[in-house]
């Protein structure tokens, strides 16, 4: 099983950016399409993006389409998603996770802050 830890939240002002990072252990880790999802106050967790397992695919949620970029390297088992033009409705937990996630397993995800 691939498990995460999520880090590279925090506050930002509205048009900034932020890099998100998800260091992930299971040495099936580059056999698996990765997500970046959030969750925020009040509202049901989304998928926000994901790349294939060798990182040639990837998809957007519409709203972040254009302003966020997904990457990964297998060499580091680490998953990035880099955030510009931050709006404060990107404000929310992200985690990161195995695509489609599993029923059972999240990280602890990293709060991402964004002020108006």
């Amino acid at each position: 099983q691939v498990q995460v830890v999520e880090s590279g939240g925090g506050l930002v002002q509205a048009g900034g950016s932020l890099r998100l990072f998800c260091a992930a252990s299971g040495r099936t880790f580059s056999s698996y399409a990765m997500g970046w999802f959030r969750q925020a106050p009040g509202k049901e967790r989304e998928s926000v993006a994901t790349i294939n397992w060798t990182g040639s695919r990837t998809s957007y949620a519409d709203s972040v389409k254009g302003r966020f970029t997904i990457s990964r390297d297998n060499a580091k088992n680490t998953v990035y998603l880099q955030m510009n033009s931050l709006k404060p409705e990107d404000t929310a937990v992200y985690y990161c996770n195995i695509d489609p996630p599993p029923r059972d397993y999240w990280g602890q995800g990293t709060q991402v802050t964004v002020s108006s």
